[in-house]
């Protein structure tokens, strides 16, 4: 230890006990990392930003002629989730710019969770399912299913 030992013992001490905590912090980012893996998967809108139980999305990312507003999620868990809201669609008569938007109930399904590619610990939906329960756009089927990007 030298000539001073007792310095020694001290500073061997004072790192000891300035060890602890540091091993304890560089734990954290792996906990967290671990929770965020097990945590719900998301809805990733057209930003690429992923969200829990959002209010509103858009479908059409290139226009934005439609999207689901006033969504009010019953289920958002590992599996899938289960909500209701409003479709909102251009009927683009006479065209699209001049169209007019009409909005439909429907019940929303997400489901087929996968790791997202831009963050693998975290789980985002794949495909979404709506069913119009009160009228419908021309031409849409009572029961439309998208394949959600990630």
């Amino acid at each position: 230890m030298g000539r001073h030992p007792m310095r020694a013992a001290v500073t061997l001490c004072a790192a000891a006990a300035l060890a602890v905590p540091l091993g304890a912090a560089s734990a954290a980012p792996a906990a967290q990392r671990a929770a965020q893996q097990v945590s719900d998967p998301v809805l990733v809108d057209c930003s690429m930003r992923g969200e829990v139980r959002p209010s509103a999305f858009v479908l059409a990312c290139g226009d934005g002629n439609s999207r689901l507003t006033s969504l009010h999620w019953t289920r958002w868990d590992a599996g899938a989730a289960a909500g209701r809201g409003l479709n909102a669609v251009n009927d683009c008569v006479p065209y699209c710019a001049a169209g007019t938007f009409r909005s439909y109930p429907v019940t929303v399904r997400l489901d087929r969770p996968e790791a997202r590619e831009r963050d693998s610990g975290q789980q985002h939906f794949t495909r979404m399912t709506l069913t119009y329960t009160d009228g419908r756009p021309d031409g849409f089927p009572r029961v439309v299913t998208y394949p959600l990007w990630g």
